[in-house]
């Protein structure tokens, strides 16, 4: 079987989200900061007329901020049934993988706090953490997102 994933960087590392839960792809679009928000959120924006949170992957890996990056770009996608906007780095490429390039994430990488990382691909001479956006945020963290998009 092959499935399509969209590959975008974050620092130097490579990460895929599959490409049927991806609604779109942003660039320069203002973030407003929602004060008080929850750790991950950057804050949300206006795309076409909907409120979306802004969500910082950067953040959730616990990574330091990006220096010399000016733009940064927004993956549109849904996470337990919200829609978010995904901050990356960059957004490279759109593959498409055979199940032969794609493996289960090692039991090292799959623990405590990181059960959103799906498997791991091989991309050219690139390793590639697939990440699975409904294991990216809890229920709870759903409910809240949900929560700040309705009072807006």
């Amino acid at each position: 079987m092959v499935t399509k994933q969209i590959i975008f960087k974050i620092g130097t590392g490579s990460y895929g989200i599959d490409v049927s839960k991806v609604m779109g792809i942003e660039k320069d679009i203002p973030v407003v900061e929602i004060p008080n928000a929850p750790d991950c959120i950057k804050g949300m924006i206006n795309l076409r007329g909907d409120v979306i949170p802004v969500f910082s992957l950067r953040d959730k890996f616990h990574m330091p901020a990006a220096e010399n990056l000016e733009t940064k770009e927004l993956v549109i996608a849904k996470s337990n049934g919200v829609v978010i906007a995904i901050e990356v780095d960059l957004v490279e490429e759109i593959v498409e993988l055979e199940d032969s390039k794609i493996g289960p994430a090692p039991v090292i990488i799959k623990a405590q706090g990181t059960e959103y990382i799906e498997s791991v691909a091989h991309v050219e001479n690139n390793l590639v953490l697939i990440i699975d956006l409904d294991g990216l945020l809890d229920a709870g963290q759903a409910n809240t997102l949900q929560a700040i998009v309705d009072n807006q």
